[in-house]
């Protein structure tokens, strides 16, 4: 992993924890905009701005990739490199969970 893609996405702001934990299955914005909205009981809802400007950022950086379009819509999925970024940004919260659990 090159040093853009660690310093772009470690640590990961919250719309892009979101979207690669969502497109371990492949979707599109709107579906990840409702899939969020529902993991998270309305607490997080992506706008549309913030989720495609986002997207096409991730496409960019390698970390998502388009496979197809369906009745207009762009159909996404990670990829290996941004399975990798998620992998490590879930240690990391892994890591700040166990040390407060820890000082609790």
């Amino acid at each position: 992993m090159d040093q853009h893609i660690k310093k772009v996405y470690v640590p990961m702001t919250e719309t892009a924890f979101f979207i690669l934990l969502c497109l371990r299955k492949p979707n599109h914005g709107y579906g990840i905009v409702q899939k969020v909205e529902e993991m998270t009981n309305g607490a997080i809802k992506l706008t549309p701005g913030t989720m495609y400007g986002s997207l096409s950022k991730m496409e960019k950086d390698n970390v998502i990739r388009f496979i197809k379009e369906e009745e207009k819509r762009k159909i996404y999925r990670i990829t290996d490199l941004g399975l990798e970024v998620l992998q490590i940004e879930l240690q990391r919260i892994e890591r700040l969970y166990k040390i407060a659990q820890e000082e609790m």
